[in-house]
C-alpha cells in the first residue's frame, strides 16, 4: 500500500499509553519484579547486571570547573590566551575548546551589534528611518 504525498499513513497518530493503568501494577508488582532482576544479575545475567549497576552508579556527566584564563584587550587576544593554556596543558581540550566556542558566539554578539548601529547611523542620516 502506497501513500499519498503529503498526507500521512497514520492520520490519527501514536496510540497514547495508559500510563494510569501501569501505575498500580508498578505498585503492586514492583518489588518482586526488582527481585528477580536482582536475582538475575547475581546468577551471572550481564543486562540485569546492567540495569542494577545502572541504577545504583549512574554515569557520571562532565562537570564544568573554573579555570583561569587571562582576559586580553581584545577577542583574538583572549582566544590566542585560550588557545595557549589549552596547549600548555594548563586548560583541559574540551574546556579549551568550549571557551573558544563560546569566545567566537561572544564575537558574532558584537559583529551584529556593531552592524546594527552602524546600519542605524545610516539610515539616520539618509533620513529613511522609518
Amino acid at each position: 500500500m502506497s501513500f499519498k504525498k503529503g498526507q500521512s499513513g497514520n492520520p490519527s497518530g501514536r496510540p497514547k499509553k495508559d500510563m494510569a493503568n501501569l501505575k498500580p501494577l508498578l505498585a503492586k508488582h514492583g518489588e518482586s519484579v526488582l527481585q528477580k532482576v536482582i536475582d538475575a544479575a547475581l546468577g551471572g545475567d550481564l543486562t540485569a547486571c546492567k540495569l542494577v549497576l545502572d541504577r545504583l552508579y549512574p554515569a557520571i556527566k562532565p562537570q564544568a570547573i573554573p579555570v583561569n584564563v587571562p582576559i586580553g584587550e581584545t577577542l583574538p587576544e583572549t582566544g590566542n590566551n585560550i588557545v595557549t593554556e589549552t596547549m600548555t596543558g594548563n586548560v583541559a581540550p574540551d574546556i579549551g575548546a568550549s571557551l573558544i566556542t563560546a569566545l567566537s558566539n561572544q564575537a558574532k554578539l558584537v559583529e551584529f551589534t556593531e552592524l546594527s548601529q552602524r546600519l542605524e547611523r545610516i539610515e539616520q542620516q539618509l533620513g529613511t528611518r522609518q
